[in-house]
Order: structure tokens, then C-alpha cells, then sequence
């Protein structure tokens, strides 16, 4: 009962209040936090939080849609809705349609499917739908136009039956990291918010998108939704790119985290061992993680200080800043000596 009174406040204001914070989190994550957690832990959730204002307001540009959602009760009820197993979206269609009779008949349509469509961006963090407001230039978005939500995921991110031989036996070294693809490949990362863009790279190579939500992850797990192993897989990633023993990354991380509000634990998910960063180890994200490495095993140093942070090539960094240094002393006492012989010159010329 606290929880739905808790709930019963408008959509545009998700963090009026703890309980209101808290309900939320438990009603969509499944969590069963208390409102002194919070107290104690102001950020709890607030990267996901921020997500799900932000994809709020976003659908209130639609004109009408306020009519179906205004309140969090109202999207926790379609939520509720989609966990029911082998739910069809025509289902949810007519019973949204048979709860809201009273919708502009030459828009009715559109609103339901931009209502259903929020729904499950809330849920699963996946970008569901056409997103007329808040896009992001190289964002992929999933198409649910009819049948069951799972039976969609499951063809989308689940890899072929019989995976070919793509890639040789190659290992993710300790180097591998976000912070390095940034200093030394020189991508730039893009925070994403939506678990299918993870690992992908935009803009010619130029851009990497990394899925940062931790704690949502942990809270999907058992979500008999997506495909066996995939979000197990997802955080493993996370171990890959920010590990836990590296403490360059985890500083590296807290600056990116405290500018762009992320989530926190995606630098706290472990490490893996040398055997768990072979690339056959991972399934769902065997692809990308290939080409991302072949893109940061082929990024050649365009600046002094990519030279000087660049040791993934040991012999060919001493060769380089032996060469430099030699060039670099060849002009400072070439330097000497043409100031010494003017100055004999000088001398020569006006003696003491």
C-alpha cells in the first residue's frame, strides 16, 4: 500500500521524494530497498534514476500520451504487464486501449505503441521503438511491432547456433582497458544507456559505446527475458574494461563517473584471469569485442603523448624514444657548438 501512494506521484518528478526513489527501484528492479538505504547512500540508483526521468520527459513531447501514463503507477502497471510470460504486443495493445477508451481515435495508436514502448525501455534499459526525442547520432533502436517480447530479444542478441571459426585464438590483454582505448587508440567514449549499443563502434571507428549500468545488470540476471548467460556475459565485459585491480582505470573511472553521472559499480564488477580474457570465452559479445581490438591493436600514435603512453609494442617504444632522445641531444649540442664558434668569432674580432 506505501508503495503504491509512493508511486501515485507525476512522472516528471521522479525524485520529489526517498520513498518515491525507493518505490520505484523496487517496483521496476524488483529490489526490496528501504527508504534509510537511501538516507545513508544518496546516489543509490541515481544514474538509472536520471534514465528514467530523462526518457519520461522525452515521451511527453507526444501530445496525449500524458492521457495513458502521468503517474509512476501508471508505467509500473505496463511493466507488471510485461513480465507475464508469452505476453503478445497485441495483447497489451487491446488492454490498454480497453483501459483508456476515451483516446483520440486518429492518434490512439500511435499513443498505445509510444506508451508500450517507454514501458519497456524503463524496464530493460533497450531502446524500443521509434525515439522521436532525445536521440543520440549512431544510436541503434529494436523494432517490437507484434508477437512476444522475448521471442524478439532472443533472435536479436543470441549468437548463431554453431558459431564459425571467425577469430584465432586471441587474448584481451591486461591493457585492454576503456581508459587505454581513450589515451592510446584515441576513441572517444560514448556513455550509453542502452544495453544493445554496448561495445559498438561509431562514427568510422572513431567512437566506442560503452553500456554502463552495473546495477541494473545485476538487479536482470534471473530475467528469463533475455537469453541464457547474456547479462553474466554483459558484466563480464565490465571486468574486462574497468579492472577492479587496475588503479589507473578505477581514477580514470571516478573522473569520468563524477562528470557524467554513471553508475558507479561498473568499475567494482572483479577482474578476469588471463584464461577468462581468451575472446572464444565470450558468445554474445565475441564480435565487437574483435573488431574493438583489431581497431586498438591497428591505432597507430598520431601525438607525443600517445607515443609516450603507447607500450604495447615494448621494443618499438625504446626504439622510438632512443631515436629521440639521440636526435634531441644531436640538436642541443649541435646548438652548443654553434653558440661556442660565434662566440670565438666574437672574440676574435673585438679581443679584450
Amino acid at each position: 500500500m506505501a508503495i503504491q501512494s509512493a508511486l501515485q506521484c507525476d512522472i516528471r518528478e521522479p525524485y520529489s521524494t526517498i520513498d518515491t526513489k525507493c518505490a520505484i527501484l523496487n517496483s521496476i528492479w524488483g529490489t526490496k530497498f528501504v527508504p534509510q538505504q537511501f538516507s545513508k547512500d544518496m546516489s543509490l540508483g541515481n544514474s538509472y534514476l536520471r534514465y528514467y526521468s530523462e526518457q519520461c520527459i522525452n515521451a511527453l513531447h507526444s501530445n496525449g500520451i500524458n492521457d495513458i501514463v502521468s503517474t509512476h503507477a501508471d508505467i509500473v502497471g505496463i511493466v507488471e504487464r510485461l513480465r507475464e510470460p508469452d505476453l503478445t504486443r497485441e495483447s497489451l495493445k487491446d488492454h490498454l486501449r480497453e483501459k483508456f477508451p476515451n483516446l483520440p481515435p486518429d492518434n490512439s495508436e500511435a499513443l498505445v505503441c509510444e506508451t508500450i514502448d517507454l514501458a519497456v525501455r524503463l524496464w530493460l534499459m533497450i531502446d524500443v521503438g521509434e525515439l522521436f526525442h532525445g536521440f543520440v547520432p549512431g544510436q541503434k533502436s529494436l523494432s517490437w511491432e507484434r508477437g512476444v517480447l522475448k521471442d524478439l530479444l532472443v533472435n536479436y542478441i543470441s549468437p548463431p547456433i554453431t558459431m564459425p571459426m571467425r577469430v584465432v585464438r586471441v587474448k584481451l590483454d591486461r591493457i585492454f582497458t576503456t581508459r587505454n582505448l581513450e589515451r592510446i587508440a584515441g576513441l572517444q567514449i560514448i556513455w550509453t544507456s542502452n544495453i544493445l549499443d554496448h561495445l559498438r563502434l561509431m562514427v568510422d571507428d572513431t567512437r566506442i559505446a560503452i553500456y554502463h549500468h552495473a546495477s541494473c545488470l545485476e538487479y536482470h540476471k534471473n530475467n528469463p527475458l533475455f537469453p541464457q548467460g547474456f547479462i553474466d556475459e554483459t558484466i563480464r565485459t565490465l571486468s574486462l574494461l574497468f579492472p577492479e585491480y587496475d588503479k589507473k582505470s578505477r581514477k580514470w573511472f571516478k573522473a569520468q563517473r563524477n562528470k557524467y553521472d554513471l553508475d558507479e559499480k561498473a568499475s567494482t564488477s572483479g577482474h578476469l584471469t588471463t584464461e577468462e580474457r581468451q575472446i572464444e570465452n565470450f558468445v554474445f559479445w565475441h564480435d565487437r569485442l574483435g573488431i574493438l581490438k583489431q581497431v586498438f591493436d591497428e591505432a597507430e600514435p598520431s601525438t607525443i603523448a600517445q607515443w609516450w603512453r603507447d607500450r604495447r609494442r615494448r621494443v618499438q617504444w625504446y626504439t622510438f624514444w632512443v631515436a629521440a632522445m639521440v636526435l634531441a641531444l644531436t640538436i642541443f649540442f649541435g646548438m652548443i657548438q654553434c653558440i661556442e664558434g660565434g662566440f670565438q668569432v666574437y672574440k676574435a674580432y673585438y679581443p679584450s
